[in-house]
């Protein structure tokens, strides 16, 4: 078994953060007990807290949050973060936050019948990929904030899976980059993360997240 850092750099982290809540059109982080906080402010979610390890005002928040849709994530093990929170909290899904060094490979050609789609929305980049009928087969977005660039919602729709749609929409997007220097970081799945692996990308912390649940008041 891979073994993998327990926590992130804070820098690194705050300017991945900041990143996904351009490229989703979000407020910027701010600084809250120890660790930032985003108001997403949808219909899932009202808002998330975001730490780089441990943080000793972590526990103290988790406590006095008594309602559901706030979310806390932490860069390190699952039963870490869920050791720190009162009972009443469920821990998610994981996830791992990875980087990039930046060496680019050459644009992979699209398999037969699907088009790119490359369009600017204010400081993020979208880029779709459409099958031969015009169905929307992947979709993915970058932003880069703070010396990093940041990869978010990189998606393939079930139907055009295995076919190198994910890797061409990694590269194309990468070609946008604009600062050399900037540190490419994303935020993967399990199933995600094999993906990103092949692709030169490395694990630089697991990311874990908790949650009162809705049938919990």
């Amino acid at each position: 078994m891979t073994s993998h850092p327990r926590f992130a750099e804070p820098a690194l982290l705050w300017a991945w953060l900041a990143g996904r809540s351009i490229a989703r059109g979000l407020p910027l982080p701010v600084p809250a007990h120890g660790g930032m906080r985003v108001d997403t402010a949808s219909i899932e979610e009202t808002c998330r807290y975001v730490f780089a390890g441990p943080a000793p005002g972590l526990a103290a928040l988790a406590a006095s949050i008594r309602a559901p849709r706030t979310f806390i994530k932490m860069c390190g093990r699952g039963e870490e973060l869920l050791a720190l929170a009162p009972p009443g909290w469920e821990l998610q899904p994981g996830g791992y936050l990875m980087t990039h060094a930046g060496q680019d490979r050459a644009l992979p050609p699209l398999a037969p019948g699907y088009r790119l789609e490359l369009r600017q929305e204010g400081p993020a980049i979208l880029a779709r990929i459409h099958a031969e009928d015009g169905a929307l087969a992947a979709t993915g977005y970058a932003a880069e904030y703070g010396g990093a660039y940041v990869f978010d919602r990189i998606a393939t729709h079930a139907a055009h899976r295995r076919r190198g749609l994910g890797s061409a929409m990694i590269a194309a997007l990468a070609a946008r980059q604009h600062s050399p220097a900037a540190r490419r970081v994303l935020v993967a799945n399990e199933d995600g993360r094999a993906l990103y692996a092949a692709l030169g990308w490395r694990v630089a912390s697991p990311y874990s997240t908790i949650v009162i649940p809705d049938d919990v008041q």
